[in-house]
Order: C-alpha cells, then sequence, then structure tokens
C-alpha cells in the first residue's frame, strides 16, 4: 500500500512540475491559439487533423509575422512554424549550418530512408549531394530524362487513357499518374521498367505491384508518426511490433527485397562489361568511386546506394504523380485557364501528322502559360506542403521570434500560398496570370515565397527534371483528351475546402475519379475556348 501512495505521489509531483515549467515562460505575440497547460494544443490537433495544413495556415494568418510558437503534449516538444519568407531565408540559406533535419526527421523515417539525401545530415549529405549535383548537371541526364518520359507517354499512359475513353470507364487519375510515375522514375532510377501502368503480363507484375503498395505503406505510416500527439506510443508499437508499425516493418521488408534485386542485377551488368547505361543508379555506382567514398565491405556499398535510390523514388513517383493530379483537379474546375492552355499547345503543334501528340524538350520550353498553371497550382498545393528542421543553438529569426535549441523549426509551403501578405488579397485564387509579364512571358518566382522545391544547399536538384515530366505529361494528355473530374474538379467552393490526406505528401482524399473525352477537333476547341 505504501508502494501505491508513494507511485501515486511521485506521479502528482511529476505533473505539478510539467504544469509550472509550461507556466513559467507567458504567452507571446507568436503563441499558437488554442493552446494550454500541459496538454499543449492537443484539442485542437485532434479536431483539425482533416484540415491540419489550413488549420496552421488559418493560425499563421493571425498572427503579426506569420510565425507560430508550438508546444506539444506534456511539452514534450517545443517549436516554431512559420510563413514568412524572411524567416524562411534565414532557416534555408542565412543560418543554414544552424538548421538541420535532425533526430526528430531521421526517426520518423529512417526505416524507409535509412541514411539517404533527405534524411541525414554532415558528411552523409554532403558527399551524396556532391555526387547527386554532379549528375544531374550533365546534359546526358536531361536528354534520358525527356526521352524516357516520352516513351512512358506515347507507349503506356495515352494508350491506357485511350481505352479509359473508349469503355466510356470511370478511372482514379491519382492512382493512374501514380503508376505511371513509378514506372518512369524507375527507368530513370535504375534502368529498370516495371510496367505498373500496363495490363499486360498481370503475373510478372505481382512483385512490382506489391513494392508499390509497400512503398506507399512505409511513407504512409511513417509520416502518420509525426501525427501522433505522444511519440512513445508509435515507438511501443514498433517495440512490441504491433499495429501499423507491425504494417511497417513488413512493408519495409518489401522494399529492401526489391531494391537488393535490383542493385544485385545492376552489379552482374556492370561487372559483365554492360557499362553503357545512362539511368541514375549506374552514375552513382560509378561516381561513388570518384568521391573517395570507402566502404568496408560489398554490402555496405549496397546499403549506401539502396538509400539514395529509395529517396529518388519518393521524390520522383509521389511528388509529381500529386502535382499533376492536383494540376488536372484544377484545370477540370478552371475552363477558362483550360481554354488558354489548348490555344498554347495548338499554336506548338497546328496540325499534328500522328496521335499522341509528343512536345520534345524545345516544344516544352516555349509552353509560357502551361508553364505558369502548373506552377500556380505548386503554388496552391505543393507536393510537400510543410518541412521541419531542427535547431543546433539559440537563434532569433529576423522577425524578432526567438528559437531555443533542440527546438524545431517548420516552415509550411501550403500555408504560404494563402498568406495575402505573401501573395496579395487574391492569394486563395487559382491564377496563372501571376505568374507571366506584360509579354507572357514566364516570370519566376523569388524562391523565399516559393519554396516548392525548397532553397539554399538542400534546393530541389531534380526541380527541372519535375517541370520537364509535368509539363511533358499535361501537353501531351490535355491535347488529346478533355479530364473530366466527376466531382466537378477545383473550382473556388471546393477550393476552399480542398479534398486532400494529411501526410508528407500532399495526396488526394479518395484518389480523383475522372471520364476521359477525346478531343475530336482540338484546332477548333482551342480557338473557341481561348477567347473566354
Amino acid at each position: 500500500m505504501m508502494d501505491l501512495n508513494a507511485a501515486a505521489l511521485f506521479f502528482c509531483l511529476c505533473l505539478s512540475f510539467i504544469f509550472f515549467r509550461s507556466l513559467r515562460s507567458p504567452p507571446t505575440k507568436n503563441s499558437c491559439p488554442h493552446s494550454y497547460p500541459i496538454i499543449g494544443n492537443l484539442i485542437a490537433l485532434l479536431r483539425n487533423r482533416h484540415r491540419f495544413h489550413d488549420w496552421v495556415a488559418d493560425m499563421l494568418s493571425r498572427t503579426p509575422s506569420l510565425t507560430l510558437q508550438v508546444s506539444t503534449f506534456l511539452n514534450a516538444s517545443h517549436g516554431v512554424c512559420t510563413a514568412n519568407p524572411l524567416n524562411v531565408n534565414h532557416l534555408l540559406v542565412s543560418n543554414f549550418p544552424n538548421y538541420i533535419k535532425g533526430s526528430r526527421f531521421h526517426d520518423f523515417f529512417h526505416e524507409l530512408l535509412g541514411d539517404g539525401i533527405f534524411n541525414v545530415d554532415g558528411h552523409l549529405w554532403t558527399v551524396q549531394r556532391k555526387i547527386s549535383s554532379h549528375e544531374f548537371n550533365t546534359k546526358s541526364l536531361k536528354h534520358f530524362i525527356s526521352d524516357t518520359v516520352q516513351s512512358e507517354l506515347s507507349t503506356r499512359l495515352i494508350p491506357f487513357l485511350s481505352s479509359a475513353c473508349e469503355n466510356n470507364q470511370v478511372i482514379d487519375l491519382q492512382d493512374v499518374l501514380r503508376k505511371a510515375m513509378f514506372d518512369n522514375i524507375c527507368n530513370l532510377a535504375f534502368g529498370a521498367d516495371p510496367t505498373c501502368l500496363s495490363s499486360e503480363a498481370v503475373g510478372e507484375n505481382s512483385l512490382n505491384l506489391s513494392f508499390v503498395q509497400a512503398f506507399d505503406d512505409a511513407v504512409e505510416i511513417s509520416a502518420s508518426r509525426s501525427l501522433v500527439p505522444i511519440h512513445v506510443i508509435w515507438k511501443i508499437k514498433r517495440f512490441f511490433n504491433i499495429g501499423s508499425e507491425k504494417r511497417l516493418k513488413e512493408a519495409v521488408g518489401i522494399i529492401n527485397e526489391y531494391a537488393n534485386m535490383i542493385l544485385k542485377s545492376k552489379e552482374d551488368q556492370i561487372g559483365s562489361g554492360d557499362c553503357g547505361n545512362l539511368d541514375l543508379l549506374s552514375r552513382f555506382m560509378s561516381s561513388s568511386s570518384n568521391f573517395g567514398l570507402g566502404f568496408d565491405d560489398q554490402e555496405q556499398k549496397r546499403k549506401f546506394l539502396r538509400d539514395i535510390v529509395i529517396s529518388f523514388i519518393l521524390a520522383g513517383k509521389d511528388s509529381t504523380s500529386t502535382a499533376l493530379t492536383w494540376f488536372f483537379w484544377l484545370m477540370a474546375g478552371n475552363p477558362r485557364c483550360e481554354g488558354l492552355i489548348l490555344a498554347e499547345l495548338s499554336e506548338a503543334s497546328p496540325a499534328p501528322a500522328t496521335s499522341p501528340v509528343i512536345f520534345s524538350y524545345d516544344d516544352l520550353k516555349g509552353l509560357n502559360y502551361l508553364h505558369a498553371a502548373i506552377s500556380e497550382s505548386l503554388r496552391l498545393f505543393p507536393p510537400v506542403p510543410i518541412d521541419s528542421r531542427l535547431a543546433v543553438d539559440d537563434d532569433i529569426l529576423p522577425d524578432g521570434t526567438h528559437v531555443r535549441k533542440g527546438w524545431f523549426a517548420d516552415y509550411s509551403a501550403y500555408a504560404m500560398g494563402r498568406m495575402h501578405q505573401v501573395w496579395g488579397p487574391d492569394c486563395r485564387e487559382y491564377r496563372p496570370e501571376r505568374w507571366l509579364d506584360d509579354d507572357g512571358r514566364f516570370q519566376p518566382s523569388d524562391q523565399f515565397r516559393f519554396p516548392v522545391f525548397h532553397c539554399g544547399p538542400r534546393a530541389c536538384l531534380g526541380k527541372e527534371m519535375a517541370y520537364v515530366q509535368m509539363k511533358s505529361i499535361a501537353a501531351s494528355v490535355m491535347r488529346e483528351f478533355e479530364i473530366v473530374a466527376v466531382d466537378g474538379g477545383g473550382c473556388a467552393g471546393k477550393m476552399a475546402d480542398p479534398p486532400y490526406t494529411p501526410s508528407i505528401v500532399l495526396k488526394m482524399r479518395g484518389g480523383l475519379p475522372v471520364r476521359v473525352k477525346r478531343r475530336r477537333q482540338p484546332n477548333a476547341t482551342s480557338s473557341s475556348t481561348s477567347t473566354t
């Protein structure tokens, strides 16, 4: 009985300590609304979990400098979240060494990403960044990217949509794009073709489709860890190998098996003297020795390469397919913008001799309105809506917000696209014209108010590759088909409450059900709609 009373007394003392600790610092002008001693903002988080990014944007918009100070449940962690371009510049460039990925992000995604470029700091990050920078700047890779996406379009995606059109099927365009981009990124990453979008050889595709599903599951479960109010919960589940953590372990096992199979095949290919491939894995396997990387054994080298490849699959598959999903949803709800794109496409390819129309690398450069329309979609629906850093030392942000050592520092690209202080009073409207000059030429935005591709030393190396892929697919699909969203598309009313799933990637909740209609007279269609 004495032991029980002592335990109860100890528990009460702990709660008292936590309570008075939470009261030690009075609320600041940037304190998180609906935050209370001990429980932090737990109640508001649970209430708004389904609309997490809009909830964050709403809170940020009500602060003087678009920055919040956050305290989590039981004061387990503290941090800041910002949509202020000056603060983003400070976090990602001006004081870059003080803001690292850190243990918080690494813990969430270690099983999936390992020590890949998106999950590490220091020497491991520097080496991978150098290799990646070298390869992404080669002219041969840029043309390899263009050729690969053109092949995927002409042999897979367009025929698949043609079949759906002829059969008057309702298809999930998000799932179709996800499979198409997985095929594409696998060709780019390691010269393998999973043929996930192909209806042929279904038995042979079972392993590839299992990998795709395992990859999606691993991403979702890893990301959900960050939304658990008490992080010890998922750690306990991992320790006992139960629930979602058991599914994560099983998914990672499938991923590792698939990746090791690809790596072994590539090693055999290179060992046989076939070194002519242009895929990223071949380039990395060749470049790693040039950058002075010494491995204790073949297994360590294979683990290094596995982590790199998985990181690029994450970047190339989910982010690009997600961006295109939102783009087509917005096109379905904005016929005026769709008409202007069609007019531009007709001018670039006025009399197509063959179907489908595939636009070359040089053709894509001249599609200014399409580039603006995609950028505007990215502004409102960034594939990675929020990113996080960890403070190495105490700091003060440009707006005067204090950041303590060990605090997390998040910036929300999703919220920034909805701040009138950043984008003007029409910030919540879909208006591609904001990206064009008086002559209709595309004008890039300041990177710190449009951090969709990140900024500074960690800026996305695949930005140009992503635009080539998105413009190629959007141009060829729109030239050939009208995409009719079952829900009516992203009109102004639906944009007020967009159907997303809160995760590391801003996927559309429930997919994007569409019908596909062929444009029988593209020239006539585009000339009539361009005047609207």
